[in-house]
């Protein structure tokens, strides 16, 4: 028996010990306000209580249809303080989509920012039994402040497990309903810790988030920089331009972005260079950095960047800077305490070098998909000695110093003549041409061949000829690799963690090639 028996704390009680020890250092910096760690864990509180006082329980489900700013920093942690889950949900998403995914996690609250309040006036018949709030006065609304008024400002003294939920965040899905990926209390604070060792934040970090709240992305800045007792500098849309303009005036030290958003930062940067001597620390993940823009951010940011694979499930490599160099390709080596292997078709473990699905296993790993059992069994590996993996969906391999490269989406491969062609080698060749600004290759029916690669570019100079452009890419492609066709695009179709909707495309362009 222990002398001085403790248990680690969950992040209700971390932040609010930081509320206390830390009061006066900014914890929160948005539309040129401030509001210090006592300020902004006095008014998590408050809320807390405020949902309490309309009937929340810990363990029930909130959720949040809001737009960046410091009101949905205290819908999501308020919530969190009051030990219900918070449903952070993608303001870009239909409406049918919103009432199945608030639907299937049984929210009892619904949260809103003003702005969105006529969307829901709409739905709200759709959502029964549920007590909707605004961040702001409006008809027919509750407003947060209202239930939030003279509620005490001390942390609820509730009794939290360690697999309490905390939230549960909805995957952009491929079709029919997208599935809730579930998060407990415990697993979100070592998934903290962890990827704050990682992507080296700590108490003088001064984060950026430019991404919705909403994304996992978001969440991976925001939980690495509370848990460290940082400043979370929250922009409420991205602009390059803007980026640039507060990394040099507000010092920032750390952000995490999707590669079209450093492109962009790029680009803005050559045409008009700012100070960004305070980087110490950038992660990209959500798509694949192509290997040319990966030099480019260590040309321009002497921090360089550590690219991050991961699935909000829980599967995570990282790429340390100091790795890069001659591993431009790379995702590089799991997470603190996390393991991976590649499995063949046959479910067999391959050795080095060879290709085949990515699964991973540790403490960061979610409990499962929210009532999904038929989802949870098709994402289980089963080893030789009887644990558990998760399985990735994606195809990869590791080198011979065990550094991961992902090949492709499992889904998004081509098989052309029974060879399977993977659309991310194909694109990376694409993306050297200097006339291209983004590209995603899909699969579309052959007649001869069952698929065939077709490209769809978005051209930096509208004079590039999709015809010259073919010509130059099936030099230097493989013969089983060669494209039938190119067709300019004006964007390409993106979620909000900047991953190319294949899905989309193929739907559109599925004809596009009878070869």
């Amino acid at each position: 028996m222990s002398a001085f028996p403790s248990r680690a704390p969950l992040l209700p009680e971390i932040m609010a010990l930081h509320g206390h020890w830390r009061a006066d250092r900014d914890a929160v910096v948005c539309d040129n306000e401030r509001w210090s760690w006592a300020r902004f864990c006095e008014d998590n509180h408050r809320f807390a209580h405020g949902l309490h006082s309309i009937g929340v329980q810990p363990g029930d489900r909130v959720g949040v249809f809001m737009e960046n700013g410091y009101p949905m920093l205290t819908a999501l942690f308020g919530t969190l303080a009051a030990g219900a889950a918070s449903v952070p949900l993608n303001t870009s998403v239909s409406d049918d989509a919103i009432v199945a995914m608030l639907g299937d996690a049984g929210i009892k609250v619904l949260i809103v920012s003003a702005c969105f309040t006529g969307r829901f006036d709409a739905l709200r018949e759709r959502l029964p039994d549920v007590t909707c709030l605004s961040d702001l006065p409006a008809a027919g609304w509750t407003g947060m402040a209202e239930i939030a008024a003279g509620q005490p400002t001390h942390r609820p003294e509730i009794d939290l497990s360690d697999d309490a939920p905390l939230n549960i965040i909805y995957s952009s899905g491929t079709t029919g309903l997208p599935k809730g990926i579930l998060h407990t209390h415990a697993g979100r604070r070592d998934w903290a810790y962890d990827l704050a060792i990682a992507l080296r934040y700590h108490s003088a970090a001064r984060t950026l988030l430019t991404i919705g709240l909403y994304s996992n992305i978001s969440w991976v800045a925001m939980l690495c920089t509370l848990l460290a007792g940082g400043t979370l500098v929250v922009e409420r849309r991205f602009d390059a331009a803007v980026f640039l303009d507060r990394v040099a005036q507000s010092r920032i030290t750390h952000t995490a972005m999707v590669p079209i958003q450093y492109q962009r930062v790029i680009d803005a940067q050559r045409a008009e260079p700012r100070d960004l001597s305070s980087m110490q620390a950038m992660m990209s993940c959500g798509s694949p950095l192509h290997q040319g823009l990966k030099r480019d951010i260590f040309d321009v940011f002497p921090c360089g960047i550590i690219e991050l694979y991961g699935l909000t499930e829980g599967i995570i490599t990282t790429l340390d800077p100091e790795d890069a160099e001659g591993r431009w390709a790379s995702v590089g080596k799991p997470l603190i305490g996390t393991d991976i292997r590649i499995v063949g078709e046959d479910d067999t473990a391959l050795p080095r070098g060879e290709t085949g699905e990515i699964v991973s296993r540790g403490r960061i790993t979610m409990p499962g998909y929210w009532q999904r059992d038929d989802a949870n069994a098709e994402a289980r590996w089963v080893d030789p000695q009887g644990a558990v993996w998760l399985r990735s969906g994606d195809i990869g391999y590791l080198d011979e110093q065990g550094f991961l490269y992902i090949v492709d989406r499992k889904k998004d491969m081509i098989l052309s003549g029974g060879q399977n062609i993977y659309p991310q080698d194909i694109e990376a060749v694409l993306v050297t041409h200097e006339s291209i600004e983004d590209v995603a290759v899909i699969g579309v029916p052959s007649e001869r061949w069952g698929e065939t690669p077709l490209a769809l570019v978005v051209p930096r100079d509208e004079r590039l000829s999709m015809d010259a452009l073919l010509d130059w890419a099936n030099q230097r492609l493989g013969k089983q690799q060669r494209l039938a066709g190119c067709i300019a695009v004006t964007e390409l179709p993106r979620n909000p963690n900047g991953k190319i909707l294949k899905r989309e495309l193929r739907k559109q362009y599925g004809d596009s090639a009878n070869g």
